[in-house]
């Protein structure tokens, strides 16, 4: 017998409490028993988003959300600088293209992070830039942004540009304070930080956001924000939610709650660096110099083939993690730790990660990742 375990940056594990929840008899979305877990799920968000103002909840994927903070924010013809360090950066791109925008780039080597200046300097050089899209954690290289530093520098240059954030693999993982650190727009997804099947995506907007949205001339329908702003007012929903989703997400919510979510960014900080140190003491090389806390991307060793790794890792002990995308496709592996995880968790993993590597030819010394992320559990 082999008990699968999953270790990919989404989806994410989810409890055995929400997913009993969630097999409970269906509800109907417009009957009073809905609107107490709405009422709870839009408080909550709110705590978990770091913010004073509502968060929206669209049935969607994430990228429903990233589209929907393009769409309802830009106008024809206007420009917006995004920044492209890996897949999920690059996503930035290819939404504000699918709208026919003047979209400037920053190209980063995969597994940089882009810094305040540079981001500034583009903006300079496109002074009638309207929003800045960034991405919090990018999912394809395992690298964080330092977003605080750059909405701050934006934001002194032009009060007016609004800055607007993929937070997709961040939100309840990483230290992000949307009100304090001057955020206009932040999105995430329901399958990530919490831990959730796939679904539901969450946006959040400053009231400078909103003030681009008056006025935006783009086309939506289901995305509109606007008729979303307006069912959140009255505490319900423009179309037909993911009535179940919504019934785990509660529970979700209100578990990181309880945790604090203090404690939950030290959480994962905590399991992201005991992962790292295991790996650097098997002798792994990382792919980011910026690490996210969310997950952790890795170089497959010299000589290992990736399918002959992740078949090993897989069939024989039950692990699945996530493979390299774009140019690094086959050179990479990924390991989450993002959202439903514990310490023990992370050192089932280093173990997997140790034998597979083994079995592979991997010249590494058993033990040694076990040991080194053992040390920071117990520091």
């Amino acid at each position: 017998m082999i008990k699968k375990r999953l270790y990919t940056p989404g989806p994410t594990p989810v409890p055995e409490q929400i997913m009993l929840m969630m097999a409970e008899p269906m509800i109907h979305h417009r009957h009073p028993e809905f609107q107490e877990i709405l009422t709870s799920v839009n408080e909550n968000l709110k705590y978990l988003f770091q913010t004073s103002n509502g968060v929206m909840t669209l049935t969607s994927s994430g990228t429903g959300a990233m589209e929907a903070s393009v769409a309802n924010v830009l106008s024809k013809g206007d420009t917006a600088v995004y920044v492209n360090g890996g897949k999920f950066g690059e996503r930035w791109g290819e939404i504000l293209n699918a709208y026919v925008l003047n979209a400037v780039e920053i190209a980063m080597e995969w597994g940089t992070p882009v810094s305040p200046e540079q981001v500034v300097d583009t903006v300079k050089n496109n002074p009638e830039t309207k929003a800045v899209y960034l991405t919090h954690s990018e999912t394809s290289t395992g690298t964080a942004t330092d977003i605080k530093a750059i909405a701050q520098a934006v934001h002194k240059h032009n009060n007016d540009i609004a800055v607007i954030v993929d937070g997709i693999t961040s939100v309840g993982a990483m230290e992000s304070k949307m009100d304090e650190w001057d955020l206009d727009i932040v999105v995430t997804g329901s399958q990530k930080g919490l831990m959730i099947p796939p679904g539901l995506a969450h946006i959040a907007v400053s009231e400078r956001a909103w003030k681009l949205i008056e006025k935006s001339d783009l086309p939506a329908y289901y995305f509109d924000l606007k008729a979303a702003k307006k069912a959140l007012d009255k505490n319900d929903t423009p179309w037909t939610p993911a009535v179940t989703l919504f019934i785990g997400l509660e529970k979700a919510l209100k578990m990181l709650r309880e945790e604090g979510i203090e404690n939950v960014w030290a959480r994962h900080r905590k399991l992201a660096d005991a992962i790292r140190e295991g790996c650097k003491a098997l002798g792994l090389k990382l792919l980011s110099s910026s690490p996210s806390n969310a997950l952790t991307a890795v170089y497959v060793p010299e000589g290992v083939e990736f399918k002959k790794f992740n078949s090993v890792i897989k069939q024989k002990y039950g692990i699945t993690v996530a493979g390299g995308q774009g140019h690094l496709k086959g050179k990479i592996f990924r390991i989450s730790h993002l959202g439903y995880y514990d310490e023990l968790d992370m050192m089932t993993m280093m173990a997997a990660l140790e034998r597979t590597l083994v079995e592979v030819g991997a010249n590494i010394k058993i033990g040694a990742g076990l040991t080194a992320a053992q040390e920071v559990f117990t520091k």
